[in-house]
């Protein structure tokens, strides 16, 4: 069975949010500011003690954000995620079980692959959309542009070494529907709760503007 395209959870999204939330009380106010920034699909990383805690912040209190829920790596976490409200699931790398598990679940997600034939394998299992990463470790734009033609079929959401120097690098490619990044959350900024400071660094990653595919 295929499984659900998240496609359509990116119409009008060029840049998502990799947030790393150390306290989960930041989480509402500083999905507030990139929404009010124009970016309103989010990943929350499994990185942090607070990381579930922030994805019921913000499920409950920023409605208008669209939460998903990133650095899954074992099918345990998958349900835990889920009942927070993640609306979305990305995995950084994907072993068979977790693919098998991911395929399972009742929202989108976005297995993680490095390689053409992990790609090809996602692909097969019913993935339309994998994240692609580490992006910049991996080979980066110049891999999206070679597997392309051999894979016309699969579509990409890199992260990893991706900032708003070479964003529009990724996003120019037709097999890229989104990328991810940390950079219009910086840790400074979270730190000190500059969430002025965030809103305009999302507003800048919102000028990148919508790609019709």
């Amino acid at each position: 069975m295929s499984q659900a395209d998240p496609t359509p959870l990116f119409a009008g999204v060029r840049v998502i949010p990799v947030l790393t939330i150390a306290d989960a009380a930041s989480a509402a106010p500083l999905a507030r500011a990139l929404v009010a920034g124009g970016l309103k699909v989010l990943e929350i990383t499994l990185r942090t003690g607070a990381a579930l805690a922030a994805v019921r912040a913000i499920a409950r209190e920023v409605p208008e954000a669209l939460v998903g829920v990133g650095t899954l790596t074992a099918a345990a976490e998958i349900e835990p995620a889920i009942a927070a409200g993640a609306r979305y699931l990305v995995s950084p790398g994907t072993p068979p079980a977790l693919a098998d598990a991911l395929a399972r679940a009742n929202v989108p997600a976005l297995p993680g692959c490095a390689t053409v034939s992990e790609a090809m394998a996602l692909a097969a299992r019913g993935f339309p959309v994998l994240k692609f990463f580490p992006a910049e470790a991996s080979g980066g734009v110049a891999w999206l542009e070679a597997v392309a033609a051999p894979l016309p079929d699969i579509r990409f959401c890199p992260t990893g070494g991706i900032n708003a120097g070479n964003a529009g690098n990724y996003l120019a490619l037709e097999n890229v529907v989104a990328v991810g990044g940390s950079w219009v959350a910086p840790k400074d900024a979270l730190a000190a709760k500059d969430f002025g400071r965030i809103e305009r660094l999302a507003r800048a990653a919102a000028l990148l503007g919508p790609m019709e595919k």
